[in-house]
């Protein structure tokens, strides 16, 4: 009996392959969208889980609090001081591991290398599970001149990973004088689902050598406390507030007399294995960045919703296609056939329908993963799926899904009378409000993609060309040694003897932020460290005033340049000859130019106030090279030929300022692709459900189509009609999905500073792209029920 079930089952799917094509393929594109998304899912909650003592770990962060108890702002740094404080202090804290990330120069031999690194206290290995090939992991960091590498920097830097003894040299002695380092530990790569992510561990201990901190204002390196088997937090979080109290209260009072800092911190304890989706705490420090989990659960409702139209479109399709099968269940009934045997049939069918679907999931699922990685920022893979909790989950997919597939199908077809359908009179019922309902929502959330795919690529368009304010084509970056300014000169005279060099300039690295008393009010803005050749070299212009110039001396001491923002917050309409105080290091400066607003930071944030300077007591260690775009490859073989004989100490490596302030919007080109693929894959299957709702229209009204064609009717006409009520389904869905869009989009597009607008031709558009959709998949059944012979639909009356 089995075996004739599956016989017929196949025989049934294989005569039909058209339709059993576009069955299976909806479903397993819905399938293989909730496998990726489920493998995302599942890679984001296992973040720092694999750690023995992942329960008993936190981070230490802390809160600003101002005059008015009200929150200045969330960290979650810490200095080197907070750690052993609260670990002496506190009874139920049993350990502390701090963490603090560096760039740092790496001598073998005569090749010089540029490494991240992490400092770290010895005892490291035994807070957190990270296995050692080689080595010891309880003496691995003991020795300040010992240094653990991965795997992959091992080979980097040697070739091979046998390196246990072997000594490198880093510049981290006095005035940056190169040491020697033995290699103590080897590690494997870090697991993908890990926050802390090693390539090199050196002894924390070498940053307290020359300059010990123990200020309780410090800010720049994480601190985890490992907490005793049932120890309380909200009383750990409480005793850490006591101890900053009396630990602090002197640097406190200072800070508020020299900086009238008037805040204060408030500690709390972060879960190690809540750190990875939360956004309150910024990770940085060593720590790879935090994920937002909104984009989880937009991941999710995108793959639970492919799903479920998915399901709902089989079903469509089931019963569309169940008119064909009518004569067969009459037949089987009147020669005995029972009811539970037809469903039992049809159950069948459905079943083998959705293991081919599932075998294809898992097979799309694959191949794709290379492709979702990359849109993701994931290392996922297959195997991630082999997982017991997973599996179980997967058979029971199956199984809940073979069952929505097939039962309400089967339930229909096993019903129908024996005589109706023998004379070719069965007939649904109803309006399909479920049907039509459906087709609503799946055209109201494609129109809504539509709307945003197109949104997200305008905006991203529109951060990565907007006019920045100076020009950054053609400007090569390069790092260099600290150097004062007669370096510098000579770092220049050597690059311009090549004529495809423009110019060149110098600056201090990173981004850097500091206060001065501006009209008796304190005031926070971004520092520059620059030469004078700095602003022509990036055409930013000077408005009022002038720019700096070694015609005159005093400028190097006693004189800064100001942006737009500066002046305006200081409330200034002209500064020409205004004083900027910093009072904390006894110097006054007078402003000699204000220079029109630029994006020094990226279209993501408001231009910030800024201040330029070039006081002799600080140094440059970013070189801004011009070249002319001809020839860039013998160019930068020039740079490279310079930067080697004058900074042989430091490794070589350069980037182009254009493809920097481009790489600042990868987040958003990520979720610009994420959301064009998921409205592709709506799109897909909603005409799969729409193709399936015009085939059911056309059986339902095979005869009536027969008769108006006996007396005239047009195909154009009959096209038309059995469109129309698809049609005014689909306006219906953009009356929805546009007010919808608009409020949705006009949020997000709220957390940018500098937006495009909403245009009304943007929903035109989205509408006219889906009403052309619509179209084109009824158009096609509609149609071939329009030139059917109606001899044959009317022959049986």
């Amino acid at each position: 009996m089995l075996r004739n079930y599956l016989l017929t089952a196949w025989r049934n799917l294989s005569r039909n392959k058209l339709f059993s094509a576009i069955n299976i393929a909806g479903l397993s594109l819905g399938l293989a969208c909730v496998m990726l998304i489920i493998l995302y899912s599942k890679d984001e909650v296992s973040f720092d889980r694999f750690h023995e003592q992942g329960p008993q770990i936190y981070r230490v962060v802390n809160d600003r609090i101002g005059p008015d108890k009200k929150s200045l702002g969330t960290s979650g740094n810490t200095g080197m001081v907070q750690g052993p404080a609260f670990s002496s202090q506190i009874p139920e804290v049993k350990t502390f591991v701090r963490l603090q990330s560096e760039r740092i120069a790496i001598k073998v031999g005569d090749q010089i290398f540029e490494q991240d690194g992490l400092y770290v206290d010895s005892n490291f290995f035994s807070v957190f599970t990270f296995p050692l090939l080689a080595g010891s992991a309880k003496h691995a960091l003991t020795d300040l001149h010992s240094v653990v590498l991965s795997e992959q920097v091992a080979k980097k830097l040697f070739g091979k990973t046998d390196v246990l003894g072997k000594n490198i040299e880093m510049p981290l002695g006095k005035d940056n004088a190169f040491e020697s380092f033995v290699i103590s530990g080897i590690v494997p790569k870090s697991p993908q689902n890990s926050s802390i992510k090693i390539e090199m561990l050196l002894p924390i201990g070498l940053n307290a050598r020359f300059e010990p901190d123990n200020n309780w204002i410090n800010f720049y390196l994480n601190t985890f406390l490992v907490l005793r088997p049932g120890a309380d937090v909200q009383k750990v979080e409480a005793k850490m507030a006591s101890v900053f109290l009396k630990e602090a209260k002197q640097q406190m009072a200072e800070a508020k007399e020299k900086f009238n800092l008037d805040e204060m911190r408030k500690y709390s304890l972060q879960p190690l294995a809540q750190m990875h989706l939360s956004t309150d705490f910024i990770a940085d420090n060593g720590l790879t960045d935090a994920s937002n989990p909104l984009y989880s659960r937009i991941l999710g409702g995108i793959a639970a919703f492919i799903l479920v139209i998915a399901c709902i479109n089989f079903v469509n399709l089931a019963v569309a296609r169940s008119l064909k099968r009518a004569r067969e269940v009459g037949i089987r009934k009147v020669i005995g056939g029972e009811r539970r045997q037809l469903m039992f049939q049809f159950m069948m069918e459905s079943t083998i329908l959705c293991f081919i679907a599932f075998s294809l999931a898992v097979v799309i699922t694959h191949f794709s993963l290379p492709v979702f990685n990359g849109l993701a920022n994931k290392a996922l893979a297959i195997s991630y799926l082999l997982d017991v909790k997973l599996v179980a989950f997967y058979l029971f997919l199956f199984a809940f899904t073979s069952f929505l597939a097939g039962f309400y199908p089967s339930l229909v077809l096993s019903g129908f009378n024996p005589v109706k359908t023998l004379y070719n009179r069965t007939r649904f019922g109803g309006k399909n409000y479920l049907s039509q309902g459906l087709v609503v929502l799946q055209f109201t959330l494609t129109t809504f993609l539509i709307i945003a795919t197109i949104t997200i690529y305008r905006q991203f368009n529109y951060l990565t060309t907007r006019d920045l304010g100076y020009n950054d084509k053609n400007v090569v970056l390069i790092r260099t040694s600290r150097m004062k300014a007669g370096k510098l000169q000579v770092f220049k005279d050597e690059l311009m003897k090549n004529p495809s060099v423009i110019g060149v300039a110098g600056r201090h690295r990173g981004t850097w932020g500091t206060m001065a008393r501006v009209e008796g009010k304190d005031m926070d803005f971004t520092f520059e460290v620059v030469d004078p050749d700095f602003l022509p070299l990036i055409e930013a212009p000077v408005l009022k005033g002038r720019n700096f110039s070694s015609a005159f001396p005093s400028d190097s001491t006693q004189s800064v340049l100001v942006n737009e923002a500066f002046a305006k917050k200081a409330g200034w309409k002209d500064p020409i000859g205004k004083v900027v105080d910093f009072f904390y290091d006894t110097l006054k400066y007078n402003v000699i130019g204000m220079i029109r607003n630029y994006h020094h930071e990226s279209l993501l944030s408001e231009i910030a106030p800024q201040l330029f300077i070039m006081h002799p007591k600080y140094s440059y260690g970013m070189l801004l090279i011009k070249i002319k775009p001809e020839n860039t490859s013998a160019t930068l073989k020039h740079i490279e030929k310079v930067f080697r004989s004058q900074d042989p100490f430091q490794p070589w490596r350069y980037e182009f300022k254009d493809e920097q302030n481009r790489q600042q919007y990868e987040a958003e080109a990520r979720w610009k692709d994420i959301i064009s693929f998921a409205a592709f894959i709506t799109i897909f299957i909603s005409c799969i459900g729409l193709f399936g709702l015009a085939t059911l229209a056309a059986e339902k009204r095979i005869k009536e189509i027969g008769i108006r064609k006996v007396l005239g009717a047009s195909v154009q006409s009959i096209t038309g009609m059995l469109s129309t009520s698809f049609v005014k389904l689909v306006l219906v869905a953009a009356v929805i999905a546009f007010p919808a869009a608009w409020f949705s989009l006009h949020q997000w597009l709220e957390n940018y500073p500098y937006r495009i607008g909403l245009d009304w031709w943007m929903f035109g558009l989205a509408g006219v792209v889906v009403l052309v959709l619509a179209i084109s998949t009824i158009s096609f059944q509609a149609v071939k029920a329009a030139i059917a012979n109606p001899v044959k639909s009317l022959r049986t009356e």
